[in-house]
């Protein structure tokens, strides 16, 4: 995922729609009976700064998922932010997503 997420300190918004693909095939990745979850960590950093669980949009073969900022998830030092993406089966597999998802969090001017 090559594209940047821009954010402001403090922002709630907006909320990013993820599409989840199998990366062979190009089909959605079918969602049914999983958790997904992203793992938010400073760039450079080795410390998770949070970890959410993300909501699955319905169906759940249609492959998307809603990260919904809340609280104080975005009011981090001004910089660059990289979220792991994270699908744990029905089954009890784990499969974590190989690219990154890049964000940038700029100071609030108030």
């Amino acid at each position: 995922m090559a594209q940047t997420f821009k954010y402001v300190q403090g922002d709630t918004g907006p909320q990013l729609k993820l599409t989840l693909t199998d990366e062979d095939t190009g089909t959605a990745t079918d969602l049914t009976s999983a958790t997904v979850k992203l793992h938010f960590k400073a760039a450079g950093a080795t410390t998770v700064l949070f970890s959410k669980t993300l909501s699955i949009v319905s169906p759940p073969n249609g492959g998307v998922v809603v990260v919904a900022w809340a609280g104080s998830e975005l009011d981090q030092t001004a910089g660059t932010y990289h979220g792991e993406i994270e699908v744990t089966r029905g089954s009890g597999v784990i499969e974590t997503l190989y690219d990154i998802i890049k964000f940038k969090i700029r100071e609030d001017f108030a």
